[in-house]
């Protein structure tokens, strides 16, 4: 039954990459909505799920509180260094990709694809305990997946690759909730370390959410617009979670 479901699950991965790249005409709203959803899967799904999976505190601090900042750093560490090779090359070679580094956004959305691995773990360990939780939990893993698939879209063309490269990751996004579901006749995924790594990732997510995609989102389209699109990414999410409690 959870592979089944995660097939539902591809296909709205497939739906979310197809629309953000059918309005490429309105690059602002996409990417003010990439953030948004971003934000909003976040603070609003991965954080407390994290929390309550691996909330055991290290030196009086939750570890998954430790390692949302340690993926927040581990982000920008590794952007600035990449971005510090990619100038030296281009200098070399006597030019650039507009300071673009298409390494962050294929890293990036390798993390989107572990994710959405996790989502299919998670949504084959909820049938395990029970037909009612494998229903909630495919509510959620289905109706967000239409913002992972939106999202790694976006994120593997924001950061200069190319349309072939940007698909190649989405169809690994949308296979990526089957395997996790797949995986979990052979296995079982303890809780913690699912949780210590959900809260990693949320810290990588924040920082392309708030360093790199929302300023791009409002640097030449300073728009009202954009900024409603973020908060309806935001809402969306809310109500994604809420109607899966």
């Amino acid at each position: 039954m959870a592979v089944i479901v995660a097939l539902g699950a591809f296909l709205m991965t497939l739906a979310g990459g197809w629309t953000a790249q059918r309005v490429t005409d309105r690059r602002h709203l996409v990417l003010g909505l990439a953030g948004g959803l971003m934000l909003g899967v976040v603070g609003l799904d991965l954080l407390p799920e994290s929390l309550r999976a691996a909330g055991r505190p290290v030196f009086g601090v939750p570890l998954a509180l430790l390692l949302f900042v340690a993926g927040f750093l581990v982000a920008h560490v590794a952007e600035r260094l990449l971005a510090v090779r990619q100038a030296a090359h281009g200098a070399e070679n006597g030019g650039g990709n507009g300071g673009r580094v298409p390494q962050v956004g294929l890293a990036a959305a390798a993390a989107m694809v572990g994710h959405s691995v996790a989502d299919g773990v998670a949504l084959g360990a909820a049938f395990q305990v029970g037909g009612g939780m494998g229903l909630t939990v495919a509510l959620a893993v289905v109706t967000h997946d239409f913002a992972d698939g939106f999202n790694t879209y976006t994120l593997t063309r924001l950061y200069g690759n190319a349309r072939r490269r940007a698909l190649l990751m989405l169809l690994a996004d949308a296979v990526a909730p089957v395997v996790g579901a797949a995986s979990t006749t052979l296995f079982t995924l303890p809780e913690e370390p699912l949780g210590a790594y959900l809260g990693f990732f949320g810290g990588v997510l924040l920082y392309l959410a708030a360093a790199e995609i929302l300023p791009e989102a409002h640097h030449r389209h300073p728009a009202l617009s954009t900024l409603m699109c973020t908060a309806g990414g935001v809402a969306g999410i809310w109500l994604v979670v809420g109607l899966a409690e």
